[in-house]
């Protein structure tokens, strides 16, 4: 498949401070690829560099089979972390006005705007100015506007931020549909859900570093599966059980069910033949994946947490 994307050996230095250092990836034409990391990791600092905004301080970038992006500027869309409208327009001339600096003619890009805004729940808005919509309102405007001259990569930083649920399903809804049409989508974030539901593939960086480039099923194999179990006295039986490598109170909070910690190599299947051998009932039996929050604390390390919660 065609490469959309690709860094190699990238490294971005500010004197002594290394903000990117060494990373290297790709994605592939027509994939939403997650950009991840706790704030502060290099993610912008490397969407500047792919979009030519910053030079890298060695290493190589591609974009669209160029070696700058600027030559390839009205094939890209850009919705960068600092968001922001001009107040006095409305929202149809907004979006239509960043399609005109993207080679849209002038009735084109109002019809393109207006089609947009039907689309996505704004109808009642178009002639709204920018200042009297909401903050969720806007930063769907800023988004359209970035998608308007229909481009083949979209590079979106942080574009969940500062939206409520709702807002968030449409911006989940965009780039979905933005795939749907063989658009290839980077977005980066430090919110795990959005990542886990929509993206084919994600790069994890932390400190300026790679830590992971894959699959989200190739992440989630990174840590075993856990069992949750509930029955009447089995702690003593659990903590006995081989492939077991810690028992805790289950993370659902649910009272009196006990989670099993195993090893890669333990099939539960396994655990589930032990019990009933053992004449023990139970209440309560399920195998649990690991998801991507987890997956990320355990690439990041422990003092990430806090910035993946957020």
């Amino acid at each position: 498949m065609t490469v959309a994307i690709e860094l190699s050996n990238v490294v971005k230095t500010y004197g002594d401070f290394r903000a990117v250092d060494d990373v290297s990836f790709a994605v592939e034409e027509g994939t939403i690829c997650g950009f991840l990391g706790p704030n502060g990791a290099g993610k912008t600092t490397s969407i500047r560099m792919i979009l030519d905004i910053l030079r890298p301080t060695s290493g190589s970038i591609s974009v669209l089979g160029h070696n700058v992006a600027s030559e390839v500027r009205d094939r890209i869309g850009y919705l960068p972390e600092e968001k922001g409208l001009y107040k006095k327009m409305t929202a149809t001339g907004v979006i239509a006005y960043f399609a005109t600096l993207k080679g849209v003619p002038g009735r084109e890009a109002t019809a393109k705007a207006r089609e947009l805004l039907d689309r996505y729940g704004l109808s009642a808005f178009k002639e709204h100015k920018c200042e009297a919509l909401s903050k969720g309102m806007g930063q769907k405007v800023q988004v359209l506007a970035s998608i308007a001259h229909d481009p083949d990569l979209v590079i979106l930083d942080e574009p969940f931020s500062g939206l409520d649920p709702v807002n968030q399903e449409v911006m989940e809804e965009v780039i979905q549909d933005l795939k749907s049409r063989g658009k290839t989508v980077l977005f980066s974030t430090h919110v795990m859900s959005h990542a886990e539901r929509i993206c084919e593939s994600i790069v994890v960086i932390a400190a300026g570093k790679m830590a992971f480039h894959g699959s989200v099923a190739e992440a989630r194999a990174l840590l075993p599966s856990r069992v949750r179990v509930r029955g009447e006295n089995i702690e003593e039986l659990v903590s006995g059980l081989p492939g077991v490598n810690a028992v805790k109170p289950s993370t659902d909070g649910r009272a009196d069910v006990l989670e099993l910690h195993i090893d890669e190599e333990t099939d539960p299947r396994s655990l589930l033949k032990l019990f009933f051998d053992s004449g023990k009932t139970l209440d309560t039996f399920e195998v649990v994946q690991p998801d991507l929050h987890e997956i990320f604390v355990h690439l990041v390390g422990e003092e990430a947490r806090e910035a993946a919660d957020r």
